[in-house]
């Protein structure tokens, strides 16, 4: 790739030239949507002439869309999909001068797909879990937490530096008193569980889906099941931990064994523990954020990956609550 600019201290034009005009075709995107999508997003102009382009407009915006395209390329090159929802990721990440493309080609490569961050907390999140033992992801819903912690889980199984994933959550709808329910004990947690199980079948073929709970090389469990075991060569995952109690917490972090690695995900706007009693997610982040060798990542609503909608609706909420925190800051029993 080469480039050239014009002169002017604010306005620009930069040119690209790619090797492959087969994976140039791909990039632009059918009618040249993607560089629509890139032109729409930065307010720059794109003009393409066979596999070269050039890209006009401020310099800054100039600057972000070459970065980005340049990105782009680089994952079709390693047989990666570009797709919209990966160029909006990408504009994402590449959103200032300073940015890290090294986030924006971290990749989780599990049976089915290969997955990338698609915001920097995302990319945050997925080298913490790289680099700590123990990883605290903490935000709202859609911002990705489990989806990531289960691809991570699943990459380590395939690759054979874990034996096993356990993945486990409070049953806290059912009081964690399963027995009234009807069925045996797998028929009793499945549905407190199931956001686990679809990420699971996302990452891998159902087949061996089935075949690893059955060895137990994948279990999944809810959290009153970990008590008085030691997880060893094990990728471990607490979901909706908001809903631990303080207790719960301790119990839980202190099952860590040799050559494991623990996430813990939840959302403290979304506890659903009796008014009064703490939530051990909170507290575990009031104790432990000093404390080396584990890590917090905190999401928050440019996060959210699932609909441009959800976002709206979770910055509303977030603020409402912000508002209700300000009138009355006592009247919160989760504290």
């Amino acid at each position: 790739m080469s480039n050239t600019n014009d002169s002017g201290p604010s306005k620009q034009t930069k040119s690209l030239s790619f090797v492959d005009n087969s994976l140039a075709q791909t990039l632009f995107g059918p009618q040249n949507e993607h560089l629509s999508q890139i032109e729409s997003a930065l307010d720059v102009g794109i003009d393409t002439r066979g596999a070269d382009l050039s890209i006009s407009g401020a310099q800054e915006a100039v600057d972000h869309a070459k970065r980005t395209l340049e990105v782009l390329y680089d994952r079709l090159a390693k047989g990666v999909t570009v797709s919209k929802p990966e160029i909006a990721a990408a504009l994402r990440m590449l959103d200032r001068p300073d940015s890290s493309v090294t986030d924006v080609n971290i990749e989780v490569r599990t049976k089915k797909k290969v997955i990338s961050p698609r915001t920097p907390n995302q990319a945050a999140y997925l080298k913490a879990i790289d680099d700590c033992e123990l990883v605290f992801g903490i935000g709202p819903a859609g911002t990705g937490k489990t989806y990531l912690a289960v691809a991570k889980a699943v990459e380590r199984l395939m690759s054979g530096d874990v034996d096993r994933i356990i993945l486990t959550r409070p049953a806290v709808e059912a009081g964690e008193q399963l027995g009234f329910l009807p069925g045996d004990m797998k028929e009793k947690v499945d549905p407190y569980l199931r956001p686990l199980y679809d990420a699971l079948h996302d990452m891998m073929p159902d087949d061996q889906v089935g075949k690893r709970l059955e060895s137990g090389a994948i279990e999944v469990a809810p959290l009153a099941f970990m008590r008085g075991r030691t997880l060893a060569n094990a990728f471990v995952i607490l979901d909706e931990a908001q809903n631990t109690t303080a207790v719960q917490m301790k119990m839980f972090l202190t099952r860590l064994g040799e050559n494991s690695r623990m996430v813990v995900n939840g959302d403290l706007s979304q506890v659903d523990l009796p008014r009064g009693i703490r939530s051990g997610l909170r507290d575990a982040r009031d104790i432990l954020e000093d404390t080396k060798g584990l890590k917090f990542i905190d999401f928050d609503a440019s996060d959210v990956v699932r609909h441009v909608i959800v976002a709206r609706i979770v910055k509303a909420y977030d603020k409402a609550e912000a508002t209700r925190r300000r009138a009355a800051p006592y009247e919160d029993g989760h504290g």
